[in-house]
């Protein structure tokens, strides 16, 4: 089997795996770069044809893993997108606004360009392009074996990450033995709301897996939980409002559990809360829609939901809408995306309160380098949005202990699961990280370990 690391290598977005086996020519995952410097990375040729693929596989919806996939059918892919059910019924709504964004941002650009004389430019893919997209979407249950042929069997395992997150196991005979591949897609942490734990295979081959904290430990769920009330407190006392990027998927639905939980318990009154972010309201929809991925807990608790303790839940839906709550001084917490700042409402909330002392960031999520909220948490005095010098005066919180991914102990734990001495591919990691964390496992486990470079090829 050939495999060759055409993203996700080194760096923390996007992920994409090709693998050629017994003359089938697959993908795993499609995920689109993100944070500034990445254009020309998104916009660049891929390093294979898009129709000779013949299948693409899809561990879950966050766009580093999956954006792509509109390109890749523009430019001639017609095999099967396999994935689980509630992965594609995120995917929908989340290409969609992709869509929307690369239309808008290609249409401004081309607003610029034929100002300076400079040819128009077109967008990355449009909404047509999702619509082709929706129809390939071949959806598959967790825990069960299927064969794709030519000596090729898979089955996903629920990873705990987000809703229909999946960990991928793939069977291959290219020679007498039957070999296995694991890639890990993105682990979740034991313990998140909502969601199970993740499940873990105990037998491979060859494992890919992330290593996006893989050099950190994140804070108990108690500690950061304790935190979030203090920074909601502190700021409401000093006259200002609450601003939390989240990415629309997993983490919003995760804060508006904990939130009412909050209320609930009466650590907190009925603040009120603005979801500023129709696309998460479309991905809340999709969770409700799925609880045959929730855990005991989160059963229990939809089960007996009561509005008159929980938060009062506000959904931002017209851009003049988001607008309005900038006139909003004191008393509200702000969800909005994107979580890691770069584009999305949260700019715009973060150009008019940034530079107000009495006004909080809180941020849930890992900040990828080059994007805002990654300049912000550094320390950036002054940052650059829309235009303007903004100057960070706002309380700037991060609190790690809400990702949804696994730690460097969550991460070494999963691996510790295996039996043998798989050798192991460490991706989706900044590289620094990914290099450490290659030593850890050596040291701990004794496995074999690579940290590829973009394009570098194994035969396995």
């Amino acid at each position: 089997m050939k495999l060759q690391f055409l993203g996700g290598a080194r760096t923390v977005t996007g992920s994409c795996f090709y693998l050629e086996i017994n003359q089938l020519k697959i993908l795993v995952e499609c995920g689109m770069h993100q944070g500034n410097g990445n254009h020309e990375a998104n916009n660049g040729e891929f390093e294979f044809k898009s129709k000779d693929i013949d299948y693409i596989f899809i561990t879950h919806a966050h766009l580093d893993h999956s954006g792509m996939l509109p390109k890749v059918i523009k430019e001639g892919f017609r095999g099967k997108i396999i994935t689980t059910s509630a992965t594609k019924d995120l995917l929908q709504p989340m290409l969609y606004d992709s869509a929307h964004i690369q239309q808008n941002d290609a249409e401004w650009l081309t607003k610029k360009a034929l100002r300076s004389g400079k040819p128009s430019v077109q967008p990355l893919y449009t909404v047509e392009d999702v619509n082709d997209v929706i129809p390939l979407f071949e959806v598959k249950q967790y825990d069960e074996l299927f064969h794709l042929g030519n000596g090729i069997k898979y089955r996903f395992l629920d990873a705990g990450h987000i809703l229909g997150s999946a960990t991928l196991e793939l069977w291959f005979q290219d020679s007498e033995r039957e070999k296995k591949i694991v890639f890990s897609g993105d682990i979740g942490k034991k313990g998140s709301p909502i969601i199970k734990d993740p499940f873990i295979p105990q037998d491979a081959d060859f494992i890919v897996i992330e290593s996006t904290y893989g050099n950190r430990l994140h804070k108990s769920s108690k500690d950061s939980i304790d935190e979030l009330v203090e920074a909601i407190k502190k700021t409401f006392k000093k006259g200002g409002n609450v601003y939390i990027p989240s990415f629309a998927v997993g983490r919003t639905q995760d804060l508006l559990y904990i939130l009412n939980s909050l209320v609930r318990e009466d650590r907190l009154y009925r603040i009120n809360v603005y979801l500023d972010s129709p696309l998460a309201e479309e991905v809340t929809k999709v969770y409700l829609a799925h609880p045959e991925c929730f855990d005991d807990e989160a059963r229990r608790f939809f089960s007996t939901e009561n509005t008159d303790r929980s938060v009062k839940l506000h959904f931002v839906r017209s851009v003049e809408e988001s607008m309005a709550l900038n006139k909003i001084r004191s008393g509200i917490v702000v969800i909005a995306g994107s979580g890691m700042c770069d584009g999305g409402r949260i700019k715009h909330h973060l150009k008019h309160n940034l530079w107000r002392p009495e006004c909080s960031v809180i941020f849930v999520g890992f900040q990828a380098k080059g994007t805002l909220g990654r300049r912000i948490v550094d320390g950036a005095k002054v940052v650059h949005i829309l235009g303007e010098d903004i100057a960070v005066k706002s309380s700037v919180y991060t609190i790690n202990g809400f990702s949804a991914h696994a730690d460097k102990d969550g991460l070494i734990e999963w691996l510790s699961n295996f039996k043998g001495t798989p050798e192991v591919f460490i991706v989706h990691g900044e590289e620094t990280v990914a290099v450490s964390f290659s030593e850890l496992v050596k040291g701990k486990l004794g496995f074999k370990t690579h940290v590829p470079e973009k394009g570098e090829v194994f035969e396995l």
